[in-house]
């Protein structure tokens, strides 16, 4: 039997999450900008307590490793890396846009022809991307991109595409002139979205060095001034 605890801040949304034996048993979140530092301890404590644990009953960690959000990204691994080193329990992460693919799978009942594109809002007109087969499997890799009309091109002549997070809504206007491109706007990040790749890697031992981790900006931090 494992429970692993999971933490998922790359974007908006704080969320963390309690699976047992690859299956989730309990969420707290909240989509709120900013809000990462304040509640995450928080609402980690609550999901131990409320649900008759201690601790040292986590078997290990999970975090969502990126790309998103610079700070919430931080917020998310810092604690993820603090629980692992105090506890004495592994860590285990798992990519943003993969979690994603694999929560709007398992939320929504779509044929097996379509392809997954989770967005994660940048700046501009520029969102995190990759696209995803229904069986998982990643078509087009992890890359930041400048969204305009003939994005996704090739791949939207062939095959339907669900557009979806917090990148997508942006980008509807300029991708839905193709008949196959589909879009989900109510899509929220959520900790239980890696609950499947955690029970896999947890099985596996596929554990990070908690010591060198760091997560998967794809970008530098760029850190803007006022002007005068």
């Amino acid at each position: 039997m494992s429970v692993i605890l999971q933490i998922e801040t790359a974007t908006t949304v704080c969320s963390v999450a309690l699976a047992k034996d690859g299956e989730t048993i309990a969420v707290k979140q909240l989509n709120e900008r900013n809000i990462h530092a304040e509640v995450i301890t928080l609402y980690i404590n609550e999901l131990i307590v409320n649900n008759g644990l201690k601790f040292d009953d986590v078997d290990a960690i999970a975090v969502s490793s990126g790309p998103g959000s610079y700070t919430g990204l931080r917020i998310g691994v810092s604690t993820a890396k603090g629980l692992c080193f105090a506890l004495d329990k592994p860590l285990i992460s798992i990519e943003t846009l993969e979690a994603m693919a694999h929560g709007i799978m398992a939320e929504d009942n779509i044929d097996s022809d379509t392809l997954f594109c989770p967005m994660i809002d940048a700046r501009r007109m520029e969102v995190y991307t990759a696209l995803f087969d229904a069986g998982g499997n990643m078509v087009k890799p992890t890359s930041a991109e400048i969204i305009d009309e003939h994005s996704f091109t090739e791949h939207l002549q062939t095959k339907k595409i669900l557009f979806f997070g917090d990148g997508a809504e942006k980008c509807q206007a300029l991708l839905s002139k193709s008949s196959n491109a589909r879009f989900n706007t109510e899509f929220i990040n959520s900790a239980k979205h890696l609950t499947k790749k955690a029970a896999e890697k947890y099985l596996t031992q596929q554990f990070e060095d908690v010591a060198y981790f760091e997560p998967f900006y794809l970008k530098d931090f760029l850190v803007t001034q006022k002007k005068n």
